[in-house]
């Protein structure tokens, strides 16, 4: 069972959004740069990160969710 951790800002959410945003641009110039060389160990380490950055994004998503069934639930 895995601890819950504690609660973020919505600030800090949003930031880390964004964050994930610029990651997914790096990643992205990461693949064209991988392509062009034809180097498949490049274009693996591409796709394995923009794997993470798909995985930060529905995370955030869902505490995004979580916190607004929150606040339906607490009546806000």
């Amino acid at each position: 069972m895995a601890k819950k951790k504690a609660p973020k800002s919505k600030a800090a959410k949003i930031l880390g959004l964004g964050m994930q945003v610029f990651g997914a641009i790096g990643v992205m110039k990461q693949i064209k740069e991988a392509r062009g060389k034809n180097d498949k160990l490049e274009l693996t380490d591409a796709i394995v990160s923009a794997a993470a950055v798909v995985t930060g994004v529905a995370l955030l998503i869902r505490s995004f969710r979580e916190e607004e069934e929150e606040a339906v639930e607490a009546g806000l």
